[in-house]
């Protein structure tokens, strides 16, 4: 009988080993598995990021292109023919390019070649127009520049652009897709390593309560597994405060390439737009009044979009902070609020030794806490100071605002959590001290250079 129970019992290990080992076996296979497919995902994804990238490059290259010939028509000077045959030379490298990348795809292909005829196409009437200048031909040339044809064309080569960046940002959502299945494959083979573990653990129990009745090894193996569970959670959490600061940076790099996007793209097309209107104005002269006050509305329309555009681009990344240095960004900032909103604000700046990424916090930090300020404060009064203490700096924004309740904030708040994590991921504390009716103080202390 005791020969048939240490068998039993015996059998019973044996099950569980061989369950353990199985599921072992099973996880590192799908992690294998989720490792390569990830890998082929993120190769694909790089690829076609590459591809949108030199297709922005591509236009932006027919756009200098463009704005060169358009100078040298409209002005006679040489010196914009010199960055017009650069452009020709970058256009045809990244044609060739471009024709390699997307040899293996049929689809993408055809879009291409339709492309690369529109763009021959545009470029010989760029060509034209220019030889005509050259020759003195002012008729034939200003005649051509009048007429849709280079407009067409742009617009032909815009289409098949677009479309093959559609097509390239597919790829990476399909990319994507595929990272997130094999995430889930991997979640799939730690839980069924989770369970088994458990069960497995669970059969140990009764086995050595069975055999032994050793309560205290059970306690301590619990003790043991709460001390790794536990060593998880930080180093889970280490990891999200990680992941958090990874994609805090990522949206700072993509305000900055929104911000040279618009800078580039949309600012050429602007002032190739007040060009043409300085050309019509010039053609028109005095002879047509009303035309000519359309057209001065129009320049002064133009004018606003320009500085709208530069006021966007400030927003998504102050180059004041690398020009002049956070205290002149914060006044400027300030200023801006105070025109906008009608709210008297007073600045109490000082100098202080601070990086790079560590300005860029506490100008989003008051960024931050003006547009707060400006939703739901309702002040009369804001006083922004910028202080050092014994190689720390100390930023305040204060209102005399309707306040709120510091207990009651809602998990929702992202705004004051993301003001809270980036001064954190600099080495600093945030503090927010309020009351219903009695105003607010945000202050961080962070650490200088």
């Amino acid at each position: 009988m005791t020969f048939f129970k240490w068998s039993l019992k015996f059998s019973d290990l044996a099950v569980g080993l061989l369950m353990a080992v199985l599921a072992t076996a099973l996880v590192v296979f799908m992690n294998e598995a989720s490792y390569r497919n990830t890998v082929t995902s993120v190769r694909d994804m790089e690829q076609a990021e590459n591809t949108r990238s030199a297709l922005n490059e591509l236009m932006q290259a027919m756009l200098d292109a463009e704005t060169g010939q358009r100078g040298y028509l409209l002005t006679g000077n040489k010196a914009y023919l010199e960055p017009y045959d650069d452009t020709l030379k970058t256009i045809n490298r990244q044609l060739d390019q471009l024709r390699i990348t997307f040899t293996s795809s049929q689809d993408q292909l055809g879009d291409f070649t339709v492309m690369s005829r529109h763009i021959s196409r545009k470029m010989a009437e760029m060509d034209l127009s220019i030889k005509m200048r050259d020759a003195g031909q002012e008729d034939a040339w200003r005649f051509v520049l009048t007429t849709d044809v280079g407009k067409d064309q742009m617009d032909g080569i815009r289409t098949q652009a677009d479309k093959l960046s559609a097509t390239s940002v597919r790829n990476m959502a399909l990319g994507q897709a595929q990272v997130m299945r094999t995430l889930q494959l991997s979640r799939i083979g730690i839980a069924v390593m989770a369970l088994s573990g458990l069960l497995a653990f669970y059969m140990y129990l009764l086995q050595t309560r069975a055999l032994l009745n050793s309560g205290t090894r059970a306690q301590e193996s619990l003790q043991r597994e709460r001390d790794q569970l536990d060593l998880q959670v930080r180093e889970r959490t280490a990891n999200l405060a990680e992941l958090a600061t990874h994609l805090q940076n990522v949206r700072e790099d993509e305000r900055g390439h929104l911000a040279r996007e618009l800078h580039d793209e949309l600012g050429a097309l602007l002032t190739a737009a007040k060009l043409d209107v300085a050309r019509l104005k010039s053609r028109l002269g005095s002879s047509q009044p009303e035309a000519l006050e359309r057209i001065t509305h129009l320049t002064s329309i133009l004018n606003s979009g320009i500085a709208l555009k530069r006021r966007i681009v400030e927003d998504l990344r102050p180059s004041s902070l690398s020009h002049l240095g956070l205290v002149a960004s914060l006044e400027i900032l300030a200023r801006e609020f105070e025109e906008r909103s009608g709210v008297p604000l007073t600045t109490n700046l000082e100098y202080v030794e601070l990086g790079g990424s560590a300005q860029l916090t506490a100008y989003r930090l008051v960024q931050e806490s003006l547009t707060n300020i400006g939703k739901y404060a309702e002040a009369t009064h804001i006083i922004i100071s910028l202080h050092n203490r014994e190689g720390f700096a100390v930023i305040e924004v204060e209102d005399n605002g309707t306040g709120f309740d510091t207990q009651s904030i809602a998990a929702t708040s992202h705004g004051i959590s993301g003001m809270r994590h980036r001064v954190e991921a600099a080495g600093g504390k945030l503090t927010i001290t309020s009351a219903p009716g009695q105003g607010t103080t945000i202050s961080a202390v962070m650490p200088q250079d």
